[in-house]
């Protein structure tokens, strides 16, 4: 029993001492027929700093800041003009043409409006909130659309009412 197990063993023994000199000499003439090839490194340029002149324009980067209409023009006392010192609401930054009106929430004592940015986001408004580059306070909300009543320079410094409608705007999925 013994010598049948010390049989495979000693095959598997006698294996690992194989002559392997024809693989090296394969191997040796491979190695020196193939020349390694190096690519030269390309030249480098001389770096030329190049000043920037735009720091006293608007950085590509920033959001365009909404021009102040009252600022100019030389305001009138005795005409209509809007409030310089009213804090201005979030939609006031975007003109009617970038805002549509995208449903109502509520009942019919109050009625908000659903408005959608050209940014994608979505606001809620209702009667007295503003809207629009103009100072376009929001008169009424229905379930079709939003009356606004906008403050508009009439180009000798005073101001001029007049009546605008944003229209719901159907989505097509």
């Amino acid at each position: 029993m013994r010598l049948l197990w010390l049989v495979p063993v000693a095959l598997l023994l006698t294996a690992c001492f194989d002559d392997m000199s024809d693989l090296h000499e394969f191997e040796a003439e491979v190695k020196s027929a193939v020349r390694p090839r190096v690519e030269p490194l390309p030249e480098m340029t001389d770096f030329e700093h190049i000043a920037y002149r735009g720091s006293t324009e608007r950085s590509p980067f920033a959001m365009p800041v909404a021009e102040a209409l009252q600022q100019r023009f030389v305001q009138q006392q005795d005409c209509l003009h809007p409030d310089p010192t009213r804090r201005k609401e979030p939609l006031e930054v975007f003109a009617l043409d970038n805002l549509s009106m995208r449903g109502t929430l509520g009942d019919a004592g109050n009625l908000w409006a659903l408005i959608q940015a050209s940014d994608q986001t979505l606001h809620r408004i209702t009667v007295d909130n503003y809207v629009g580059l103009y100072h376009g306070r929001v008169v009424s909300v229905t379930p079709t659309h939003i009356e606004l009543l906008e403050l508009i320079p009439d180009g000798a410094g005073c101001w001029k009412e007049r009546t605008t409608m944003l229209q719901m705007v159907e989505s097509v999925n």
